[in-house]
């Protein structure tokens, strides 16, 4: 699949919260850090998502922010 998104991450599913409509999907990154995605129950489904299913996160954002310790 091409997408337009530049800022794609590979990782695999660490934990599904899931809630009524909603579900909290922590994905963790091959990198090593965390990812935070709240999509819909229907979406979980839909997708299949399970603990250690390999997503590739998409982030399609307007506005990006960088931060330094300075």
């Amino acid at each position: 699949m091409r997408l337009s998104a530049r800022n794609q991450l590979t990782g695999r599913v660490k934990s599904i919260k899931e809630g009524i409509v909603t579900a909290e999907v922590v994905v963790a990154l091959d990198g090593g850090q965390e990812v935070v995605s709240v999509i819909t129950m229907t979406s979980v489904q839909n997708l299949k998502l399970a603990v250690e299913s390999p997503v590739t996160v998409l982030i399609k954002s307007t506005e990006v922010m960088l931060a330094t310790e300075g």
